[in-house]
């Protein structure tokens, strides 16, 4: 099993939820939107969404064979984005089980920047 590391002084996260309005884009198509993201703050990297599943259009997903670990935040699995203008491979992660210092992420999802146009609003 590999190593469960614990949030703290030297790597600290944070997860809280926010209302401001967040939608992901892939061309003209809308993926996801929603005022009830999460944003998870981890050590000195940039705040990362975490939006609710509910939130974002399944038609559009496509499950993917990647997967990664993170000591902090468990095992995730990815999500390719297929629309009318082709395939984002790998623009998703999903912790389905997370380690208990991020349990609030459970299922939700997080998109790669550099990937789609995610743009948050107050």
């Amino acid at each position: 099993m590999p190593d469960v590391l614990i949030p703290g002084p030297d790597h600290p996260i944070t997860v809280e939820p926010t209302t401001r309005h967040v939608v992901v884009r892939v061309g003209d198509t809308v993926v996801a939107d929603t005022r009830s993201a999460l944003v998870l703050q981890e050590s000195t990297y940039p705040a990362a969404y975490y939006l609710p599943p509910s939130d974002v259009d399944p038609l559009l997903l496509r499950a993917s064979e990647t997967t990664s670990h993170c000591p902090y935040k468990g095992d995730a699995t990815y999500r390719d984005i297929e629309t009318d203008t082709g395939t984002v491979h790998d623009a998703i992660w999903v912790y389905e089980h997370p380690h208990d210092a991020v349990a609030a992420i459970e299922g939700h999802m997080a998109f790669y920047p550099d990937k789609v146009e995610l743009t948050v609003e107050d």
